[in-house]
């Protein structure tokens, strides 16, 4: 699982991603053992890393689902949620607090 988590996080770091944070949850009652944040450059940047994500990670991970806007993307891998979010929307929408309260990380 370690492995998984860095992969994912080396590849939201070298494409320039920002304030990435892992959070265990595996001793919550939450419905992913890991939850992830980072923060895009904007838009367009959110979007390109969704694209890094894809191309770094299949076919060893499967991407349950995909929610996509411009402004916030989430990535379900089963166990692991990704969040990729302009940092207007972290700011606005502060998963870190809710996650936070949730586990350590």
């Amino acid at each position: 699982m370690q492995n998984r988590i860095q992969k994912i996080a080396d590849t939201l770091d070298k494409n320039k991603a920002e304030s990435i944070e892992v959070f265990d949850l595996r001793d919550k009652n939450y419905f992913v053992d890991y939850a992830i944040i980072a923060s895009s450059l904007g838009q367009k940047h959110t979007t390109a890393l969704l694209d890094h994500l894809k191309n770094d990670l299949k076919p060893e991970e499967h991407f349950n689902n995909v929610d996509e806007s411009g402004d916030w993307v989430v990535v379900d891998l089963g166990d692991i949620l990704i969040h990729i979010m302009t940092p207007e929307y972290r700011i606005k929408y502060d998963m870190e607090t809710f996650l936070g309260e949730l586990g350590n990380h």
